[in-house]
């Protein structure tokens, strides 16, 4: 990808995103942020931009098709799965469209783990985090979600260990592309106790991202993954500064399964109010069921519904 295009990429989001990263890396540098050193213009902006996984929609048409959907329904941002970009195609779409490539999602990390006890299939997946990383700066985003390991492929000190390798050695080229790692919490067994309780606490998830000591890894914070295994208030809480992004989901506790954004029992108004609290602001991902227009209508409706997307970074 040229610089020309690189820049005309880049040149569509907002202001507001370029202070959000710094911001984050602020953080960990240990200096504090606050909405009032924003701009008047940047302040009046909502203060969660709404993208949704490419995968959630469903339209037979093109690239282009697809975008233009995405953004009929309301949202600003969609993630493209990576590796396996066609770059010139989503670069054209999204120019053609208006629609911002915010990040991409790994699709390799359940086949090929970076915990797997095979070497060689560990080196594999190394070298798909790489070209993701690689791909994401080409389409002009600058996260990808990583999924770094699964608890099944060792014990606790072999999966951390195989996990923080992995990372570290991608690094490097996470510094040259400007893309920032987030790592997600799912149901992977690593960093939480999957048989355990619903008290559980976020701070092995917190104290894995500040070992590597780089603003470039973060987290993709799902706000339905793991409400089954702690408070999703308190997990925001917990991991402050280090969430660079969010998903969203719905979660039952009571029927134990994976619902609508607005249909399960967690408490988005407590939510909300501990996003406010860390001063989160940037780009919500909604990660449901597609369809459709009118789903992903719907989809965009529980988004506001639950968190007031659209209100003001400063409201």
């Amino acid at each position: 990808m040229n610089k020309q295009n690189k820049q005309e990429n880049l040149g569509s989001m907002h202001r507001r995103d370029v202070l959000r990263w710094g911001t984050a890396a602020a953080a960990i540098a240990g200096t504090s942020y606050r909405p009032s050193t924003l701009m008047a213009e940047e302040a009046s902006g909502p203060w969660l931009r709404k993208t949704l996984k490419v995968g959630m929609i469903k339209h037979s048409g093109s690239l282009v098709d697809k975008f233009n959907l995405a953004k009929e329904a309301g949202f600003e941002g969609v993630e493209l799965g990576t590796p396996g970009i066609n770059i010139e195609e989503a670069n054209a779409a999204a120019k053609e469209t208006g629609l911002i490539i915010d990040g991409t999602v790994g699709g390799y990390h359940w086949g090929q783990r970076h915990s797997d006890p095979s070497a060689e299939v560990r080196a594999v997946a190394l070298k798909n985090l790489i070209r993701g990383l690689e791909e994401t700066a080409a389409v002009g985003a600058d996260t990808m979600l990583l999924v770094p390991a699964h608890g099944k492929d060792g014990s606790p000190a072999e999966v951390y260990e195989r996990a923080m390798a992995a990372i570290t050695e991608a690094l490097p080229v996470a510094e040259r592309t400007g893309v920032k790692i987030l790592i997600e919490n799912v149901w992977n067994h690593f960093l939480y106790d999957h048989s355990g309780n619903s008290e559980q606490s976020a701070e092995p998830l917190a104290k894995f991202i500040d070992a590597f000591k780089s603003p470039l890894v973060g987290v993709q914070f799902d706000l339905g993954n793991h409400w089954k295994y702690g408070d999703v208030a308190e997990w925001v809480r917990t991991l402050d500064h280090r969430i660079m992004k969010l998903d969203i989901k719905g979660f039952s506790r009571g029927e134990n399964k994976f619902t609508k954004i607005t249909e399960g029992d967690i408490d988005w108004g407590s939510v909300e109010k501990a996003l406010r609290d860390i001063k989160f602001t940037g780009w919500l991902a909604a990660e449901v069921v597609g369809g459709d227009l009118a789903r992903l209508k719907e989809v965009a409706d529980h988004m506001d519904e639950a968190l007031h997307c659209s209100k003001s970074i400063a409201g």
